[in-house]
């Protein structure tokens, strides 16, 4: 009896993805069990809206007020949707979970494609674990601020309790993420279906319960600037897209799990545009809501014992009860973006690990034989969050750091892979997939690299002009140090990653193309001799299966 055909369908599709990823060099690992919905979810639901909204008001209050939270987020959306597009259109022609350093690796000339890959895959390593701590972090304070209000305020919440409660957070995430595919799978839609729901009552239950002496006019929500730091008011307005840019960020979590997604080639980019450009639209109507129903005590939403503008706002307005009934639901969808976050950071991880190119990466580079996940890399992004999240026995100034290095560095690893692709047109081979940009890919790309160059620049300033020790911007301190330090590592004399790294590691059977894995003149000992090794037993295996 001959299958049906939406089996047939299915076969066909799933024998497509599996021929694209061999064709990119690797054999299929994971189970494909994302379906487009499902990959749109994880990077809608990472992008959160709301409770992101949430953990980032601080950001556009004082840069501008609610001039700078309606029209500071439209521009930025804007910009953040050509970033999207232009990343959409290369996860289209190689959808595999180490996307943006195999794109660089692919893309770039031969002279610099191994150096280029390396910073990449670094900086998307540690954007990634930065935000997973961001999220966690904010869900920390949300928790803590909810604790305030139902205690009326005799809780105070210390950094000591909000890290020991970051630290659970994040713990609980890593269980969550070792589970099987088809499970974690499945959580995408509840994440998203939770996520809109909650937007639109907050959207429309708000300036339904807000008095009327906090009630903004439309020429105060939309036209009032105020600055509460003393940076120039552009400037200042600048700053403020540090919100927008942080809410709708690490789209590329799509990417990551391009290995277990079904029609990757088609869902993959698709869900990144459409991921942005509903949150784009979403997260500006919250903004306005929130513009017109905030009142005008900025510095007082601010200065709240809460800890959070938004929950002050949402105390004004709906009262003790019907703020921890509403903040429940943002702190559970905080949660949710956490725990997605996660998943996409762990499959980035192991994406590098299988390449070598971590510390520890024949360690890293397992998948656990009963969940058939990267259990291994799941706990090295969770040990990476918590000592990020450390940093804030070092100040306020310095944990808001994470929220920025989130974006500093994940801009890095989105830069150079689209840059890459134009700059070496002429020899790289490109090839575009089902999605594709066409006559106007030239200047997305070309957009989209000049702005993410001048926003991380202007994230490495402090929060005013004039700044101490404990104010300063530690974003540089951070990812400087962490990309100094895989670059020394990468020209460390003998050991170092010039002596043995080669990009991307094929599983397949064309280990011919790529001589990495199979170098003699590798020191005993070395990372390098270890995963010679363990690319001659990869080769071993190959040929044996293929006999």
């Amino acid at each position: 009896m001959s299958a049906d055909p939406q089996t047939k369908r299915k076969s066909a599709i799933a024998n497509a993805d599996e021929s694209l990823l061999a064709e990119l060099g690797y054999k299929q690992e994971f189970q494909r069990a994302f379906t487009p919905l499902e990959v749109f979810g994880i990077a809608f639901s990472i992008i959160g809206l709301l409770p992101s909204i949430a953990s980032v008001l601080f950001y556009s209050i004082p840069n501008g007020g609610p001039a700078a939270m309606v029209w500071g987020w439209a521009v930025a959306s804007f910009f953040i949707l050509i970033v999207g597009m232009s990343m959409a259109e290369l996860a289209s022609a190689a959808p595999t979970s180490g996307g943006l350093y195999f794109w660089t690796h692919s893309y770039s000339s031969p002279k610099w494609k191994n150096l280029l890959a390396w910073i990449v895959g670094y900086a998307n390593t540690v954007g990634s674990i930065a935000s997973v701590a961001s999220i966690d972090w904010g869900a920390a304070v949300q928790i803590m601020a909810a604790v305030t209000i139902g205690s009326d305020g005799s809780f105070v919440a210390t950094n000591s309790k909000k890290f020991g409660v970051y630290v659970g957070i994040v713990l609980t995430h890593a269980v969550v993420c070792c589970l099987g595919t088809q499970v974690l799978a499945r959580l995408q839609s509840v994440y998203v279906v939770l996520n809109i729901l909650l937007c639109l009552g907050v959207i429309v239950a708000l300036p339904a319960a807000t008095p009327s002496e906090l009630k903004n006019s439309a020429s105060y929500a939309l036209g009032n600037f105020t600055n509460l730091y003393d940076w120039p008011n552009g400037f200042a307005f600048i700053l403020s897209f540090l919100a927008p840019l942080w809410t709708i960020c690490s789209f590329d979590s799509s990417v990551h799990i391009s290995e277990e997604a079904s029609n990757a080639a088609t869902a993959v980019p698709w869900a990144i545009v459409w991921a942005i450009a509903i949150a784009g639209i979403l997260g500006w109507a919250i903004n306005v809501t929130l513009a017109f129903c905030m009142g005008q005590d900025l510095q007082g939403l601010m200065d709240s014992d809460l800890g959070q503008p938004m929950a002050q706002i949402f105390f004004n307005s709906f009262g003790k009860k019907g703020t921890l009934a509403i903040w429940s639901f943002i702190i559970m969808v905080q949660y949710m973006m956490g725990s997605s976050m996660m998943l996409a950071a762990s499959r980035q991880s192991f994406a590098f690990a299988r390449d070598g190119a971590l510390p520890f990466s024949g360690w890293l580079y397992r998948m656990n034989k009963f969940t058939k996940t990267p259990v291994n890399t799941v706990w090295f992004c969770a040990a990476g969050s918590i000592g990020l999240g450390a940093l804030a026995f070092a100040g306020t100034q310095a944990i808001n750091a994470v929220f920025a290095i989130s974006i500093t560095a994940l801009y890095v690893a989105y830069s150079i892979p689209i840059a890459a692709r134009w700059i070496w047109r002429k020899e790289n081979g490109w090839v575009p997939g089902p999605f594709s940009l066409g006559a106007w890919s030239g200047v997305c790309a070309f957009v989209s690299v000049t702005w993410m160059g001048f926003m991380s620049v202007v994230f490495f300033f402090p929060t005013t002009k004039h700044t101490d020790v404990q104010d300063m911007n530690y974003t540089v301190v951070v990812l400087g140090g962490v990309l100094i330090l895989s670059l020394a590592w990468y020209y460390c004399p003998k050991y170092g990653g010039v002596h043995w790294f080669r990009g991307p590691i094929p599983t397949v059977d064309d280990f011919a193309a790529r001589d990495w894995a199979t170098r003699d003149d590798a020191p005993e000992g070395s990372i390098d001799s270890i995963e010679r090794e363990k690319g001659r037993a990869r080769q071993t295996n190959v040929v044996a299966s293929a006999s």
